[in-house]
């Protein structure tokens, strides 16, 4: 009675499969700390330029949405800080 997952094509071979899933997942976490760091990177040089890394971040996330996503989101935005006298 073997543990190592027999039902899931039989002991050795699972594991091994299992395991370089593992590794290959361990490869990627490390590939995206080095692209964080590397963005990281890139905002401090923004910084000492004189740009403002909050304002970059922002424009990021905006361009990552559809137009039309990003519109419908202002849109509701702006009648919500209209409503609270913001605007």
């Amino acid at each position: 009675m073997e543990e190592r997952g027999e039902g899931m094509g039989g002991g050795s071979v699972a594991a091994d499969e299992l395991r370089l899933l593992i590794e290959r997942a361990e490869r990627l976490e490390e590939e995206k700390k080095g692209i964080a760091d590397d963005i990281k990177d890139v905002m401090a040089e923004a910084k000492s330029r004189g740009y403002d890394a909050k304002a970059i971040r922002k424009i990021l996330q905006i361009r990552k949405k559809k137009r039309e996503e990003y519109q419908e989101e202002q849109s509701i935005l702006e009648v919500y800080m209209q409503a609270l006298g913001m605007i």
